[in-house]
């Protein structure tokens, strides 16, 4: 799978997870912070995000971890994350 599909498809998660007015595929780059002064999302937001992308991906994330901040900080470490762990092939 290409890097830019898996990384669309986050951002669909994403999208479909949160009530944010206005916010488009397009307002989340790839390596923009989700939360605080990135993209603006939440604690609450990462619980829901982290649900749907285990539903979608079937990965695990631990709870209350630290490393999950580092997971969930852009895109692109999502992205990381999931093809490492649901055993995806990533292409550039």
């Amino acid at each position: 799978m290409k890097r830019s599909e898996l990384e669309d498809q986050i951002r669909e998660v994403i999208l479909s997870s949160v009530e944010v007015d206005g916010l488009t595929a397009a307002d989340i780059p790839a390596d923009v912070p989700l939360f605080g002064e990135g993209v603006g999302l939440d604690s609450i937001d990462a619980l829901e995000i982290g649900a749907a992308l285990r539903r979608k991906f079937q990965v695990k994330f631990k709870a209350n971890s630290d490393e999950n901040r580092a997971h969930f900080r852009t895109v692109a470490t999502l992205a990381d994350f999931i093809a490492a762990n649901a055993g995806i092939v990533m292409e550039d």
